[in-house]
């Protein structure tokens, strides 16, 4: 579990509607110091009644420390089950208790590098306080953002100004390219000489993504989408095929080996099940 995770009684500060989701702002204090991209909250949903006992999984949007009471954590939440339609129906100064920061995050290049962030859906939620970052240490930041549809697409206008280039794609054409995200990452990756790849989205496209980086030689950073049922651990139920330093492939947990992993060490084809070889199996 990460050791800089805390449980706490954190107040919600804003709840606003951007599209198809809610942008939720969190008061969390000194822990917002330790939050990084890649990181996730785990929160209690459905209040102290509630049969709801399992916590809700959600990446960490941006964090800062410029709140009245301290630092702040910021959310996109998409209302989707009865845990997340809960949340979104909070209001200011409603508390929630939270666990965070959890997880893995995304490792930062201590020199320059021209980096392609990817993000699915409002799983690219986690990309834009990442770029923030990047750009800050000299990097030359492209993005690509894609969804089924336009209205999927979570701040289009927000990426534009965070970036250096950014290109949209969409299943029905709604806007941006017609098509799927991985039909221009191969164009981009060769005009702006790309050296690494970050991705957050569905586990097909980072399946597909994998696969385009390993052509390319480049490395990976992706936050897998599994299941997470308790967030630090203990349940197991969020675990993947994942091959080591050694080439000896174990099952992993993705709340505390990841969310962030190497997709190339990722056995994407696994189909859910246990491969042969796996260790202990």
């Amino acid at each position: 579990m990460n050791p800089r995770a805390k449980q706490l009684q954190a107040e919600v500060v804003s709840n606003k509607k951007v599209g198809s989701y809610h942008h939720m702002v969190f008061s969390v204090g000194d822990l917002a110091q330790a939050a990084l991209p890649g990181n996730f909250v785990a929160i209690a949903v459905g209040g102290p009644a509630s049969s709801m006992v399992l916590r809700r999984a959600f990446a960490i949007y941006r964090s800062s420390e410029k709140g009245i009471n301290g630092g702040l954590i910021e959310l996109v939440v998409a209302p989707h089950g009865q845990g997340s339609r809960w949340l979104t129906s909070l209001r200011a100064h409603d508390h929630v208790d939270m666990v965070a920061p959890l997880g893995t995050h995304f490792g930062i290049p201590t020199e320059p590098v021209r980096a392609l962030l990817v993000g699915g859906g409002y799983g690219s939620a986690p990309l834009f306080g990442l770029a923030e970052l990047l750009k800050a240490r000299g990097c030359r930041v492209d993005m690509v953002l894609g969804a089924s549809t336009a209205s999927k697409i979570y701040a289009p206008l927000e990426g534009k100004r965070s970036v250096s280039s950014l290109t949209l794609t969409t299943d029905d054409g709604s806007t941006g390219i017609s098509g799927k995200i991985t039909d221009v990452l191969p164009k981009i990756i060769e005009e702006n000489d790309i050296e690494i790849i970050y991705s957050c989205g569905p586990m097909a496209m980072l399946s597909a993504i994998t696969q385009i980086s390993d052509r390319y030689e480049i490395l990976h950073q992706c936050a897998v989408e599994e299941s997470m049922a308790c967030g630090i651990g203990v349940c197991m139920t969020c675990v993947l095929p994942v091959k080591g330093d050694d080439d000896q492939i174990r099952m992993l947990r993705s709340c505390i080996d990841g969310p962030v992993m190497d997709g190339s060490r990722v056995i994407w084809d696994s189909k859910r099940r246990i491969p042969e070889g796996t260790w202990g199996a």
